[in-house]
């Protein structure tokens, strides 16, 4: 085996590539990690750029992909970008799930048959409470959305971001909604929110440093990130903490980087916050 595949079956690396295809957004919540909206600069991966990653991921030795943004789906060809990214290696997508009309879910329609998820964001069991944080509307498109994927046999998780105030009652509702909607109790990720980018100027979440988070090689198009919670945005600006280099082409150069940096890291250490 190569060196990634050999720390990938050690437990050094999770062994998941992370594509920020995007960094714009319909929605703005109010702690998203990037501070995405309708206005930011879009900083957008290519789906050729996209494709080239995913083939020197396989052929390195990673096993999984994940692509986030921003909201993927605001990229006109995502759709078919992430079919022929999932024909490559198992493939995760994060979605506000708000913009899956009819003729978009058909263009997905071949995630059915190949190892791939939409990930949705859902993260209270009333609209009200749901909607005060990610904007007007989001609870009702989300659970319309939900069933419409899961009836074309496209795998959806669920992931729920949890803000202090949720109580047990709220959280064995929410359960409970997933569960009639078609998501299994095994899809539905359940995590807290981040300190970064809006939550840290509003001051909500938890703190989470390197050795918090698993290493899960991010890629976007300022450089390559030690993971996904990595390349967050505060007041306009790029946070690069958790910056593991500039250079992305070839893959195989942060990745060497990445081994480096956890070398001497045993692993599991990232467990502690439930954020994997």
């Amino acid at each position: 085996m190569n060196a990634v595949a050999d720390a990938v079956a050690g437990g050094m690396l999770p062994g998941r590539v992370w594509l920020y295809s995007n960094y714009h957004c319909n929605l703005a919540c109010s702690y998203c990690l990037t501070e995405s909206a309708p206005g930011v600069d879009r900083r957008a991966l290519s789906h050729d750029r996209m494709v080239e990653i995913a083939e020197e991921a396989h052929d390195l030795g990673f096993t999984d992909l994940g692509v986030t943004g921003g909201e993927p789906f605001m990229v006109a060809s995502m759709c078919e970008t992430v079919v022929a990214l999932a024909r490559i290696l198992p493939l995760v997508v994060l979605s506000n799930a708000t913009l899956f009309t009819a003729a978009r879910i058909e263009r997905l329609q071949p995630l059915a048959w190949l190892p791939a998820a939409i990930q949705v964001s859902l993260d209270r069991p009333d609209p009200a409470s749901n909607d005060e944080h990610r904007g007007p509307g989001n609870f009702a498109k989300v659970i319309d959305a939900i069933p419409k994927l899961v009836q074309r046999g496209i795998r959806v998780r669920m992931a729920t971001t949890l803000d202090p105030a949720v109580d047990d009652d709220e959280r064995a509702r929410l359960c409970h909604l997933h569960r009639q909607l078609g998501v299994s109790d095994d899809d539905h990720v359940v995590r807290p929110v981040v300190r970064r980018g809006r939550a840290r100027t509003a001051g909500m979440g938890v703190d989470a440093l390197a050795g918090d988070l698993p290493p899960e090689l991010t890629v976007t198009a300022d450089g390559a990130f030690w993971s996904p919670f990595g390349p967050t945005v505060r007041d306009g600006a790029l946070d690069t903490d958790l910056l593991v280099t500039r250079t992305t082409r070839p893959l195989s150069t942060p990745a060497a980087a990445l081994l480096r940096l956890v070398a001497d890291r045993p692993p599991g250490s990232d467990a502690q916050l439930g954020i994997r």
